[in-house]
């Protein structure tokens, strides 16, 4: 059975953390994606005023062997960062214990889910962290059938559930709308930026999973 755990880590407790958390005032959020046994290439988003001062600060690192710039969209890029072979980290812990990635984020303090085929995944990853002493917390782990019992799994995060929930409430969709996204982070204590993120991304998981084509495994 498919087992999924949600959980937070500090930057300092993985490579890819530290690295990344070494340019202030920046959010990094990483692509979905399933790490590759012996090398772990994740792509990469950054958020945040200063594109060139980031590159610079990741590129000196001693575990980054190339840091390669794929596109800017708006006030974000996309990169990918290929990692130095011999080094130890949370990523590659995924990789040996098959995860698939499905939402990573955070700046000091990062938010991870994955995705085990099934709970021996699980367990072998939480031996592999206690192995090489990094430490989490474990916020949540639980099953499809208990994240979507008799429809779609749309696999939204809570802060994009809130503000989709927030934004309907609110008559965000409506037409002329009777609220703005300055108004929507307001009432979650967040930023303009952060509410418009949290509810594209959200609408975006939705309507994909309720327009397109859909195969018997969105039903699981």
């Amino acid at each position: 059975m498919v087992v999924i755990a949600e959980f937070t880590i500090d930057s300092d407790e993985f490579i890819l953390g530290q690295v990344l958390a070494r340019h202030p005032g920046t959010h990094v959020e990483m692509e979905r994606i399933v790490p590759a046994s012996g090398r772990v290439m994740p792509y990469i988003w950054m958020h945040g005023p200063d594109f060139g001062a980031f590159e610079e600060s990741v590129r000196s690192s001693d575990y980054v062997r190339q840091l390669k710039a794929l596109d800017v969209v708006g006030d974000r890029a996309l990169y990918r960062v290929e990692w130095e072979a011999d080094i130890e980290s949370l990523l590659y812990g995924m990789a040996e214990t098959d995860a698939t990635i499905l939402e990573a984020r955070g700046d000091e303090s990062w938010f991870f889910r994955i995705r085990f085929d099934d709970h021996s995944g699980l367990t072998a990853f939480h031996n592999f962290c206690s192995e090489n002493d990094i430490t989490f917390t474990l916020n949540r782990v639980y099953t499809l059938a208990d994240e979507q019992p008799d429809g779609y799994a749309f696999e939204l995060t809570d802060a994009q559930r809130s503000a989709l929930v927030t934004a309907v409430e609110g008559g965000y969709f409506e037409v002329p709308r009777r609220t703005t996204l300055t108004d929507i982070g307001e009432k979650l204590g967040i930023s303009e930026q952060s509410a418009s993120e949290n509810v594209r991304r959200g609408a975006n998981s939705v309507l994909t999973k309720v327009l397109l084509p859909r195969s018997a495994d969105d039903f699981k």
